[in-house]
């Protein structure tokens, strides 16, 4: 909505160019954008009453940092939604994740990140995890913050 205040951050500044092309696009909400690092927020604690991280879990260094730190500025009764890849609970397909793991690394990405335990270590609380997009390897997990 146009009274949203929207703030995004990147780590990268070619990035950064692509997301204000887009938010200088009329009928958009007002955005910030902020050269940042994921892992080290330079928010207050409780700033936000969403955050939001599409595909970026798995192209971190330290997933559960960049969780803790979502946590950390997000409001008490806030949400904290994270869409990404996670392993499969599917045996055959999560031995090939595995499995690929050690090259995908090369490209960036994580193919073996564990949900379960990210969630755990980062002590986030879901409220519902869906599997989207096509194919459905696609996680949209939503958090609220106690």
């Amino acid at each position: 909505p146009r009274e949203a205040h929207v703030t995004g951050i990147d780590f990268s500044g070619s990035m950064l160019e692509k997301a204000r092309e887009r938010a200088a696009k009329k009928d958009a909400a007002p955005v910030r954008l902020l050269q940042m690092d994921a892992a080290d927020l330079k928010f207050s604690d409780d700033a936000f009453d969403i955050v939001y991280a599409p595909y970026l879990i798995s192209v971190v260094p330290d997933p559960v940092k960049v969780a803790q730190e979502m946590r950390r500025v997000c409001r008490p009764g806030g949400k904290i939604v994270i869409l990404n890849h996670f392993l499969s609970t599917n045996r055959l397909l999560a031995w090939l994740e595995r499995s690929i793991s050690p090259f995908t690394v090369h490209i960036g990405f994580k193919s073996d990140l564990d949900l379960g335990a990210l969630i755990a270590q980062a002590e986030l609380r879901p409220v519902s995890i869906e599997k989207i997009n096509f194919p459905r390897i696609w996680s949209l997990v939503t958090c609220l913050k106690d």
